[in-house]
């Protein structure tokens, strides 16, 4: 796939994908792809088949968006990772630290969506009724097979799947887990109440937006539906998702300061130790 080919050679933009998903809330990191839709601009191969000389634009595009990429925000990164180890060595940081840190993300995020929608409406004006409808059957597809997998079970299957998860990714990043840090996790999980099913919702009225959009995709104003779909993506999900997804932030950084209270010095020297490892990798790469 492109998206392959565009991170095999910005693999360190990917390891920011699986920061926000530490520090955002995400539910997993397919969602952080698609998190903010900026994802579109590759994630559409998945659905539609391209022909090659939509391949090619679309190469091109990729190849100008990584060129800004690594050398407008790389170096955004590297400052906020230093301030991050920083802010994490002395002791645990206040919840207002790490909500900080969890906004940064979002700034970032922000820049690369704006950047994305030339690319972006290039690539959807050029597809064909046929790819359009294409498009529509995989994303409806793939939405009942994300129902049957995040909500084919009972409530309590459903909280303990979605807290299993939560654990693998936070482990990822603190290491080994304590008792009570897994209790504070499988808290935080059971207060999330109907969040999988908002989540879902809201991408597929998200989906439903875009797809109205094609419709119009060879008239004057569609380059602006696709740049709001992409910038101001949480009001195309609706009400519902716009307050859960604030909930789940605060919630996500109240969590993460209470699992670095719950455990030990050595899960803030994790974190640190992976901050450091994804800063090598954003000095050492280079935009060619």
């Amino acid at each position: 796939m492109l998206l392959n080919a565009i991170f095999t050679r910005t693999r360190p933009a990917l390891a920011m994908i699986l920061m926000a998903v530490f520090l955002a809330g995400c539910s997993s990191t397919r969602t952080a792809y698609r998190f903010a839709d900026w994802g579109i601009v590759w994630w559409v191969e998945d659905y539609v088949t391209l022909n090659s000389a939509q391949k090619a634009r679309l190469e091109e595009d990729l190849d100008n968006l990584r060129q800004w990429h690594c050398s407008a925000e790389l170096p955004r990164y590297t400052q906020w990772l230093e301030t991050l180890k920083e802010d994490l060595s002395p002791s645990v940081p206040e919840v207002d630290v790490i909500r900080h840190h969890q906004q940064q993300l979002f700034v970032f995020t922000d820049a690369l969506l704006q950047r994305a929608v030339p690319a972006t409406v290039n690539l959807l004006s050029a597809l064909s009724d046929e790819q359009v409808e294409e498009l529509a059957t995989n994303m409806a597809q793939q939405h009942r097979e994300l129902e049957q997998e995040m909500l084919g079970g009972s409530a309590q299957e459903n909280a303990e799947g979605r807290a299993e998860r939560t654990a693998e990714r936070l482990e990822n990043w603190l290491g080994p887990l304590n008792d009570q840090q897994a209790s504070l996790i499988t808290a935080w999980s059971a207060d999330r109440g109907r969040q999988t099913e908002t989540w879902l919702t809201g991408r597929r009225n998200w989906q439903k937006s875009l797809l109205a959009a094609l419709e119009i995709r060879n008239q004057p104003g569609f380059d602006d539906q696709i740049e709001d779909l992409m910038v101001n993506y949480e009001q195309a999900r609706g009400e519902q998702y716009q307050a859960m997804s604030r909930d789940s932030r605060a919630a996500m950084a109240v969590l993460i300061h209470d699992l670095l209270a719950a455990g030990g010095s050595e899960h803030r020297q994790h974190i640190i130790g992976k901050a450091g490892e994804l800063d090598g990798d954003f000095t050492a790469l280079t935009c060619l």
